[in-house]
């Protein structure tokens, strides 16, 4: 995934306590359950890899956008793998965060 950034909508769908203790850069965040509401903010046209902690919720998020007709994949591992893997994890205000 870290290659394909730019192709791809990162949508981040934990809850706003993991989000921001730490996110992955340029993501979008919308908590799994709001994501039926707000379906909108995100562009048809790019396709969506969903992420959360290890994997379960963003199953979910990619089976609804998948319904509602985006083109929609989950990150493998979620957030853990890719801290495991060493990828930078950001706060809000830009500086060094962690998964939760």
């Amino acid at each position: 995934m870290q290659g394909r950034r730019d192709e791809v909508q990162v949508l981040d769908v934990r809850e706003d306590e993991e989000w921001a203790a730490g996110h992955i850069e340029g993501a979008r965040h919308i908590p799994l359950g709001q994501l039926s509401a707000r379906l909108g903010e995100l562009d048809r046209d790019r396709p969506v890899v969903t992420v959360c902690r290890s994997g379960g919720r963003a199953s979910k998020a990619t089976e609804l956008l998948t319904r509602a007709g985006w083109t929609a994949q989950t990150m493998s591992g979620g957030m853990a793998r890719w801290a495991d893997d060493g990828v930078t994890v950001i706060k809000a205000d830009g500086g060094p965060g962690r998964v939760a």
